[in-house]
């Protein structure tokens, strides 16, 4: 009678905690888990125009993408779905755009009905996140840091993104850091 033997993997003790021995990743493992980049994209959404801006592999720093102007939602989900194919996108945050009550309003709805779409048919994590002022904040820093005639002919919506997923990485890392510091 064949039967079949199931062995519980070994376990350790360290430091008075028991573990599960898990095998060790060897070199080619290592190394393809580290070629593939994870990154952030994070759109600001507009009636004309979509604002990208894409993390690091490490979630620390946050740059402009560039901007999309708007064609049609098939033509526009397929350029965000090669974007994300481009520079291995694995997480995905929309800008909602709340009023300053934080009420949402036809834009706010408008961008949820977008991110939820997204998250349908590229198939990637889609995240709201407050955008309050980030449009505000990219004027300013645009107005400081480039030459008034390329500030009027050059659309804002990628710095706006890049704002927003600045901030966004910011709150991360310190929910992060709070809930290690709790442990």
């Amino acid at each position: 009678i064949p039967c079949e033997i199931h062995q519980s993997p070994p376990t350790v003790a360290y430091n008075g905690r028991t573990m599960t021995a898990t095998q060790r990743a060897n070199a080619r493992e290592i190394s393809a888990a580290a070629e593939k980049p994870r990154r952030i994209l994070a759109v600001d959404y507009g009636r004309k125009r979509i604002g990208l801006a894409l993390s690091d592999e490490l979630g620390l720093t946050a740059q402009p993408l560039g901007t999309l102007v708007r064609v049609n939602r098939q033509k526009d989900l397929s350029r965000l779905r090669e974007a994300c194919r481009t520079h291995g996108v694995t997480h995905i945050i929309v800008g909602h755009p709340l009023h300053m009550t934080g009420e949402a309003g036809e834009m706010a709805n408008e961008a949820a009905r977008f991110a939820a779409r997204i998250e349908k048919e590229i198939g990637i994590d889609v995240e709201l996140v407050d955008e309050r002022l980030t449009s505000w904040e990219a004027a300013q820093t645009v107005a400081e840091t480039r030459p008034s005639a390329r500030r009027k002919r050059e659309p804002l919506d990628d710095v706006a993104a890049a704002i927003l997923l600045r901030d966004y990485l910011e709150q991360t890392r310190g929910r992060a850091h709070g809930a290690a510091e709790k442990d």
